[in-house]
């Protein structure tokens, strides 16, 4: 089932491309900068690129998939945000984006916790976490969380 990773031009976000990416898995990669986009397409995942504060822009990216693990690090980097002023008006952007496209599973990558997100299932892990990838990874492939 389709995954998409918000923040994937992130060091943690293309870590867990990395880690999640399975020929046979459709990984999708929300991105912010053109390099980087063209770099994943050429390793073949499919990509999005757009403002990460746009959520409209993320939801379309977002459609059809099962999973979304949104990287909260994408809202405080250096990155432009036009569509959002704050790092939690774009966190809360995305629960809203991924609830309208029907997302079945989010997982969080944050220290804070994330704003309400209206899906079936909701987790949150550490960019810390020395384990991180395959954390990702096995929650995104458990039958439930």
């Amino acid at each position: 089932m389709p995954v998409i990773v918000v923040g994937a031009d992130t060091e943690v976000g293309e870590a867990i491309l990395d880690g999640l990416h399975d020929p046979p898995r459709e990984v999708r990669a929300f991105v912010s900068d053109e390099s980087v986009a063209r770099r994943l397409k050429d390793r073949g995942f499919k990509v999005a690129l757009g403002d990460v504060s746009d959520d409209s822009h993320v939801e379309a990216a977002a459609t059809r998939c099962f999973s979304a693990v949104l990287i909260a690090d994408a809202t405080t980097d250096q990155r432009e945000r036009a569509f959002a002023s704050t790092p939690d008006d774009v966190k809360l952007g995305w629960a809203n984006a991924v609830a309208r496209s029907k997302v079945h599973r989010v997982i969080w990558v944050s220290d804070e916790p994330p704003p309400h997100t209206n899906v079936s299932e909701v987790t949150t892990v550490s960019p810390d976490d020395p384990g991180l990838v395959q954390l990702v990874v096995d929650l995104d492939s458990a039958a439930s969380i």
